[in-house]
């Protein structure tokens, strides 16, 4: 999930948990699969591939799994059917979400999305409806003693880092996309492995939640739709005021 306030981030930091790693793992291996039927099993040839594995690598995915993934992506271990759909909506106070899914039943993934929406104060809408509102960048998280922006800044500025935010012992950073490699060299030249580094979407405008009510919705919608089997992310563009924050239970 990608919304803005320092509650939104640490939740996310707490879904990486090892209770959840199944499931990134299998989020995981259905991108590098993807990667390696389009682009091929050689990442240094395959950017979108050498992407998928630094994504891989900092939530230490096994090495078994993903030479699995590679092989089933070339069609070693059986066919790659998956395929991309995003779809556009809205949660509650009128937050706009973007779902990006991989799927191998465009039927069944339209009907979860749908119904996990309408359960949720949310709905779906047209392509296009939002989609404008956010931009490509290359995302990645560093906590601990290494999470200290005048460092980041250092390590990373000449490697396309544009923006740096810090906020209780959690540093984000982030740049375009074609600067994904340069940063994540830079960072590991420096000692530093990033807990995630991925292409995400970063909203362009945020909608601030100003009651309990709405962000307790927009939080629930944006879990309920992370559970489905089809959704490999979720970007939504509200902001949590701190206090609002501090009134909902993680």
């Amino acid at each position: 999930m990608s919304g803005h306030s320092k509650w939104a981030n640490i939740k996310h930091k707490k879904a990486a948990t090892d209770a959840k790693k199944g499931k990134v793992f299998s989020r995981l291996a259905k991108e590098i699969m993807v990667a390696a039927k389009m682009g091929g099993g050689d990442s240094d040839a395959n950017p979108r591939l050498r992407a998928a594995l630094a994504a891989a690598r900092a939530v230490n995915m096994p090495n078994a799994n993903i030479e699995r993934a590679i092989k089933k992506g070339t069609g070693e271990l059986g066919d790659v059917t998956f395929e991309e759909i995003i779809y556009e909506g809205y949660a509650a106070g009128g937050v706009a979400l973007i779902i990006e899914c991989l799927t191998d039943n465009r039927n069944r993934s339209i009907s979860d999305v749908r119904s996990t929406l309408d359960r949720n104060c949310g709905n779906l809408a047209a392509s296009g409806a939002v989609a404008w509102m956010f931009k490509r960048m290359s995302h990645f998280t560093v906590t601990g003693d290494a999470a200290d922006e005048d460092k980041l800044m250092e390590i990373t500025l000449e490697a396309g880092v544009e923006d740096i935010q810090v906020d209780d012992g959690m540093a984000e950073l982030w740049g375009p996309p074609e600067a994904f490699e340069d940063i994540l060299k830079a960072l590991n030249d420096a000692g530093i492995n990033p807990e995630e580094a991925e292409i995400t979407r970063k909203p362009d405008t945020t909608v601030e939640i100003k009651d309990v009510k709405t962000a307790e919705q927009v939080l629930r919608v944006v879990d309920r739709l992370e559970e489905l089997d089809d959704v490999q992310s979720v970007t939504a563009n509200f902001e949590i005021d701190d206090e609002i924050a501090d009134q909902i239970e993680a």
